[in-house]
């Protein structure tokens, strides 16, 4: 997997543009970014549709991740195999590289929806399994149920930015490590903010935007950039998604794979980043 990604959740079939999401995707590709995550929430399924057509038109492979909405009135094996097939269906694929469990509130739990990931590995409609905003507790249960057909749990989905540092406190990130799970950063530039220059609005937080320019400045970067570099650096299992509708969103982000930061420029940071507010982060 790439260290980073593309998010599509802004992508729709029904707005105009379609031409355009196929050259953000292209730019991805050119860029070593071509991992691709999506959701059959998102757009209603639209996203879904979107991303497909993009790929399809590229041509090139590509890696393409959604997720299973676990709703209330989800609760049988046949809903999740007839979602799933919806959901290949609007990717115009035979399988899905990723395919999440978008969030754990379910009747049935975890553990229940990962024999069901169980037999659609086995069915090879999907080559791996995914959670996502799940806790610690969360995470073993899946990979315990997943453990038991010998697949391993590949990716926890998660909020994660210089603004949103829970996963380093809550213990996912150092789960992630222990059991060699990526964490997939969604959210990673803290939904525009940082890019805007405004995380935190005042204060520490403005300290934080402040660091952000002034290291963004010195490298010849952008503060979305710095922003990144300083989350892939803080540990190799993490994969951030930034969002992205344009090729130059993509080209901007794909500017963080080659910014490497010194330590002193990591420390400087997350300092900054601790500081602000913890509405903020």
């Amino acid at each position: 997997m790439p260290a980073l990604g593309v998010g599509t959740n802004r992508w729709d079939t029904s707005a105009p543009g379609q031409g355009r999401l196929r050259d953000t995707l292209s730019a991805a590709v050119d860029a070593g970014m071509g991992f691709f995550d999506t959701a059959e929430v998102y757009s209603s399924g639209r996203s879904e549709m979107a991303l497909g057509e993009a790929a399809r038109q590229d041509g090139r492979p590509v890696l393409l991740a959604s997720k299973f909405a676990p709703l209330p009135y989800r609760v049988t094996a046949a809903q999740f195999a007839s979602a799933l097939d919806r959901t290949l269906q609007r990717l115009g694929r035979e399988s899905v590289d990723l395919y999440y469990l978008h969030f754990p509130y379910s009747p049935l739990g975890v553990a229940a929806w990962m024999k069901a990931m169980a037999s659609a590995v086995q069915a090879r409609k999907i080559r791996a399994v995914g959670i996502s905003n799940c806790n610690v507790a969360q995470m073993r249960k899946a990979a315990d149920a997943l453990a038991r057909y010998d697949i391993p749990l590949a990716a926890n989905q998660v909020q994660y930015s210089l603004l949103h540092r829970k996963p380093e406190t809550d213990g996912v990130l150092g789960a992630c490590r222990s059991m060699d799970v990526a964490l997939v950063a969604y959210r990673p530039i803290g939904g525009g903010a940082i890019a805007a220059g405004s995380p935190g609005g005042s204060g520490p937080g403005l300290a934080l935007a402040g660091t952000l320019r002034d290291v963004a400045a010195a490298r010849g970067a952008t503060a979305a950039q710095v922003a990144l570099a300083w989350l892939l650096k803080r540990d190799g299992h993490v994969i951030a998604i930034p969002g992205a509708t344009r090729p130059e969103h993509v080209r901007e982000n794909a500017g963080a794979l080659s910014l490497e930061l010194s330590e002193a420029e990591f420390a400087a940071i997350d300092r900054a980043s601790a500081a602000a507010p913890a509405a903020a982060r």
